[in-house]
């Protein structure tokens, strides 16, 4: 195992931030208390977790655990900047107190992923070039406000927005600077996409600062994309799952990274419905899985 690298879990197999409804039952205490049995040192931050830094260290320190980062969504392309900014300084200074270097955004600007009505693979955004322009500014300027606390942004390419595919995130990373604008790397996110995870990596190692590892079902991939679901339906219907429950091959990627100079958190995040899909059990089974390499 690679000293530098740490292992979180994201709290969204317990309690889902996109449908509320599933893992409703399942308490903050009982989330973090299974992530710690689980082996994890680290965790995201879902929607059931206290909202002062304080309080939500006493809840983890006890049980070992640290904040990793947590999710941002930005409307860069479709609000007024000053608005995205008022949000991120609270969210930024929210980590910080809580120790976390990386801050996860992801522009939902006419994105579908939280509309069960759009399918998945039929109706994703496309930005336009003022889009584009707006998106890199906007990121740009995050950036440096991420900077200012000695933290980074890492762009969560996402399923259903307008940065999913290879062509996009060679777009983001070119039209950005390494300074301010990293990557958030998604294994489930790349080959649900149909990118290839290894090259997407290795061309962008250098400015990978934070990765979510999930694993995906085919069948289930097919079963949406044969029959116009939703981002939401797939979910529902478990198109994700934890790393070595799935259909990657997930080898040759922990390989690769544990080859190069990555240092950071990689983070289980696999949103399944926690009625059909233990948390506990799926999050063990996915740290066993990767303690295996």
């Amino acid at each position: 195992m690679t000293k530098n690298i740490r292992y979180a879990c994201a709290p969204i197999a317990w309690t889902n931030d996109d449908m509320p409804e599933l893992g409703k039952h399942n308490s903050f205490e009982q989330c973090i208390s299974e992530m710690a049995l689980s082996g994890y040192e680290g965790t995201e931050i879902g929607n059931k977790y206290p909202k002062d830094p304080n309080k939500l260290k006493s809840y983890l320190e006890p049980r070992g655990l640290s904040v990793a980062s947590a999710w941002f969504s930005s409307y860069l392309t479709t609000r007024p900047f000053e608005e995205t900014k008022s949000s991120f300084i609270k969210h930024r200074d929210f980590l910080y107190e809580l120790g976390a270097k990386v801050i996860v955004v992801s522009e939902q600007g006419r994105s579908i992923q939280g509309d069960i009505n759009k399918p998945l693979f039929k109706n994703k955004p496309n930005f336009t070039d003022s889009e584009w322009e707006k998106l890199v500014i906007g990121l740009e300027n995050l950036g440096k406000l991420a900077n200012e606390k000695d933290m980074s942004i890492v762009y969560h390419h996402h399923m259903g927005t307008g940065v999913q595919t290879t062509k996009e995130i060679d777009k983001l990373m070119y039209l950005t600077t390494p300074e301010n604008v990293s990557l958030l790397y998604d294994t489930g996110h790349l080959v649900m996409s149909g990118e290839d995870p290894i090259a997407i990596f290795n061309k962008y190692q250098n400015r990978i600062k934070h990765i979510h590892f999930k694993d995906i079902r085919n069948d289930i991939k097919n079963i949406v994309y044969n029959e116009n679901f939703s981002f939401l339906d797939g979910v529902k219907k478990g198109m994700f799952t934890v790393p070595g429950d799935g259909d990657i091959n997930f080898k040759p990627i922990i390989e690769t990274i544990y080859d190069s100079n990555y240092e950071g958190w990689i983070v289980v995040e696999a949103e399944q419905d926690p009625s059909i899909a233990n948390p506990f059990i799926y999050a063990k089974k996915a740290r066993d899985y990767i303690s295996s390499y």
